[in-house]
């Protein structure tokens, strides 16, 4: 609703700009949420703003219900933004739901990648970008906001339900503030890390140029300078690769970090006329006549060797 009224704000001071276009999605969880749509559908009239509901319908998942919503809702939005044709999708997720994420990101043990948490900015389709504008505003100031403009607004009872994880992290967020870990000081963590993440990223691509042979099957690298890599920028690079040629999905960074270990202790072979070589996400990683190469395995190789595993995001 905050998000609403300050995006009306800032188009009515605007002489040309976007066509705005409310989307609430009813996620069919909750018998009141039809009632909290059609009262944002009330007030986006009051303020000239189209309007559209959009439902997630079908069976439910009984485990990992949040992180099922969450993946409906995006592609209802990008839907949505498609048949308006728009290219920018808009959410409210503020300074107090970043921290909360680095929480959650933190407790199952993500890398770099994860630990940046929310991107201000992202792509949920190839054509539809996801914007928050409000990620470094804390929730207490967007409820003022609400409060001077004597706009009401709905609180989902699942943001006070304590079976689901981040509901419990919230619960923990005082304690937390009280020994200096509030959420500015998540974010500006997340902050950190996206930047060190950046810089670990094109020391990467730098990596591949120097690295990359041709002419051999798939993505090939000098396996002499892949091993002299430090440890992290040959996770990476070895990552890419194996998600270039992976047909069996994505799983864990510690599967990852397990292959490439294997590599590392594989520098006799790689020096030699022996070959070495492992499975992962069905992309075949062969280690031989100094290079590493990774192409797609034969199916009756795929998901054999450490398991299967594409360079995680989170």
């Amino acid at each position: 609703m905050a998000l609403l009224e300050l995006l009306v704000r800032w188009r009515r001071d605007l002489p040309a700009g976007p066509r705005l276009l409310a989307a609430t999605v009813d996620h069919g969880l909750r018998a009141d949420a039809a009632d909290e749509a059609a009262m944002v559908k009330a007030r986006a009239k009051q303020l000239g703003v189209s309007h559209r509901t959009l439902r997630w319908t079908g069976a439910k998942p009984a485990t990992g219900l949040q992180e099922a919503a969450r993946t409906a809702r995006y592609r209802l939005l990008a839907q949505a933004a498609r048949r308006a044709g728009a290219g920018v999708v808009l959410t409210a997720h503020t300074l107090d739901d970043q921290a909360e994420t680095v929480l959650l990101r933190l407790a199952r043990g993500s890398g770099l990648a994860g630990l940046r948490a929310m991107a201000r900015e992202t792509a949920i389709a190839p054509d539809v970008r996801l914007v928050r504008p409000l990620l470094e505003i804390p929730k207490v100031r967007l409820v003022a906001t609400l409060a001077q403009a004597g706009v009401g607004f709905a609180t989902d009872p699942s943001n006070a339900d304590d079976r689901f994880t981040r509901v419990r992290w919230r619960g923990a967020m005082p304690a937390l503030a009280a020994e200096g870990l509030d959420a500015r000081r998540l974010a500006l963590f997340a902050a950190r890390v996206r930047r060190a993440d950046a810089a670990l990223e094109a020391a990467v691509d730098a990596a591949a140029a120097d690295l990359s042979r041709t002419g051999a099957e798939g993505t090939a690298y000098d396996a002499a300078g892949y091993l002299a890599l430090p440890a992290e920028i040959a996770l990476r690079l070895l990552g890419r690769a194996v998600a270039a040629h992976a047909t069996e999905g994505a799983v864990e960074l510690g599967k990852l970090e397990a292959l490439a270990d294997w590599l590392s202790g594989m520098r006799r072979v790689a020096a030699g006329t022996r070959r070495a070589r492992r499975t992962l996400a069905g992309a075949m990683v062969t280690l031989r006549g100094g290079l590493v190469s990774v192409s797609c395995a034969p199916a009756r190789e795929a998901g054999k060797g450490v398991g299967a595993a594409a360079l995680p995001q989170d």
